[in-house]
């Protein structure tokens, strides 16, 4: 036993290290170390429950209502309001779209009106449900055009999207705008405030401006707002909210005719550990309302110090003002994101790179939490270097013979001997030709980059795939 915790200690030093605010992707850091204990030992003290059946564990049903209850207060919900508790945005994103779309069972080929900045999972949600995605054009600071979602709508719109805040720009939508807009159409409209939501709450009351996106603009019927993010709780817990019982009951299957006991799931999974969920609920109890409140203070102020001293980095520049904890950078050509993002890597600190989009270029993202204030200084000192060896070595280029492959390239050519192949030519193929997770990314991002976007997705399909084989004994 004790050789595979001791196994289990010697791979987990390969992770990013998830505390000590050096993270500024995936994770989030509260920097309260006792909260973090409590949490992890209340995960562990539930890690064999099961959610399936509250009448076998009244516990996991005592912290969902009460989880829930939070949220509601959290989000101005009216008393009407229920919500479940689920394993993360995306299955929260997933139900809203289902529950929409079962709730018109009359609408034959229904759609989804979403801004193009919308989260992915809407578009996946889609995929699974067939319910068709009417992808709408951003504005210039990439928040919702609220005519161009106004104009998209139809008979057979089961449900409209409106980001707080988007996850790529961190920038909120118009959204008392689409709601009226939806509420004309009789459209049901749901907030994605999986990432921003629950530090968003607190935003007037730490001195700024807080948009219009909860449950006091008439017309939001849900809401998503993720747990593991600015709640600081364990992965992976997130709630959905309804603004009445009615909206939520579609989201539930039920089944009474089969042999086993009479089946009723309220999530997208049957059985489910009750560790996350009792992890969430010790964050949450532990940390309060008014430890809520000094988390976003500091969040807030680690974001204002950040921007300004990003404006003064040569090189760098910001894409749009956060109007939220995510700040979004590019470079100004001298040198590339992806380089800076190994740099940075190099001197302890984890960014996100994101492709170039619309013809825009690459950028950077910065997840911001509340422990990255005490180190703001080091990180602006650690963004200066790396810019600065960045723009020493300059852009890392494809090689125009690789450019030219990649374009001449469709969909379903990328065959594992062609994948090979460019893998080789750009000088990113293993041993055996296998792959692995590259220590410096730069270079495999930018051929990923540079390929068209069907080809793009299915560059990163057919690395992914190399990466998960099973080790056989």
């Amino acid at each position: 036993m004790t050789s595979a915790l001791t196994r289990l200690r010697t791979l987990r030093e390969l992770d990013t290290d998830v505390r000590g605010g050096r993270s500024l992707a995936h994770v989030f850091d509260s920097g309260l170390l006792e909260v973090h204990r409590i949490a992890a030992e209340a995960v562990a003290m539930y890690a064999d429950t099961n959610g399936l059946d509250p009448a076998a564990f009244p516990s996991l049903l005592t912290m969902e209502n009460e989880l829930v209850g939070f949220g509601c207060d959290l989000v101005d919900a009216p008393a009407t309001a229920v919500g479940t508790v689920t394993s993360g945005g995306t299955e929260s994103i997933m139900l809203a779209v289902q529950g929409a779309r079962d709730s018109r069972p009359e609408v034959a080929h229904p759609n989804l009106v979403l801004p193009e900045t919308a989260h992915p999972s809407f578009l996946r949600a889609a995929h699974y449900f067939g319910v068709t995605p009417i992808v709408t054009r951003v504005d210039g600071h990439y928040r919702a055009q609220v005519g161009a979602m106004a104009e998209a709508m139809d008979r057979s719109t089961v449900l409209a999207v409106a980001s707080a805040p988007s996850y790529a720009h961190g920038v909120v939508d118009p959204i008392a705008w689409i709601a009226a807009a939806a509420a004309a159409n009789r459209i049901p409209l749901h907030v994605d405030a999986c990432i921003g939501g629950w530090i968003l709450a607190y935003a007037d009351r730490v001195g700024r401006m807080k948009p219009a996106w909860t449950f006091a603009v008439p017309g939001v019927s849900s809401i998503s707002i993720d747990l593991h993010k600015y709640a600081y709780a364990p992965k992976g817990a997130s709630l959905l909210l309804h603004r009445a019982a009615a909206d939520r009951r579609p989201t539930y299957f039920t089944l009474g005719e089969w042999p086993g006991n009479p089946m009723v799931s309220t999530t997208m999974q049957s059985t489910k550990s009750g560790g996350p969920l009792a992890g969430a609920w010790a964050t949450v109890q532990t940390i309060g309302e008014d430890g809520y409140l000094g988390l976003a203070r500091d969040c807030f102020e680690a974001v204002d110090r950040l921007v300004a001293g990003i404006k003064e980095v040569p090189g760098l520049e910001l894409v749009v003002h956060p109007d939220s904890t995510l700040v979004v950078v590019r470079t100004d050509g001298s040198c590339d994101v992806f380089t800076v993002a190994d740099e940075m890597l190099e001197r302890g600190w984890h960014l996100q790179p994101q492709l170039s989009w619309h013809g825009e270029p690459p950028t950077l993202h910065l997840t911001v939490s509340a422990a990255t204030l005490a180190l703001v200084e080091e990180c602006l000192a650690a963004l200066r270097d790396s810019v600065a060896a960045a723009r020493a070595a300059g852009p890392t280029r494809v090689e125009r013979t690789i450019l030219n492959r990649l374009n001449l390239l469709r969909p379903g050519d990328l065959t594992d001997e062609v994948f090979d192949d460019l893998m080789a030519a750009a000088g990113l193929a293993g041993q055996d030709g296998g792959v692995s997770v590259p220590g410096r990314t730069a270079r495999f991002n930018v051929l990923v980059n540079a390929a068209p976007v069907a080809v793009r997705e299915d560059l990163m399909a057919t690395h992914v795939d190399r990466l998960f084989r099973p080790v056989r004994a």
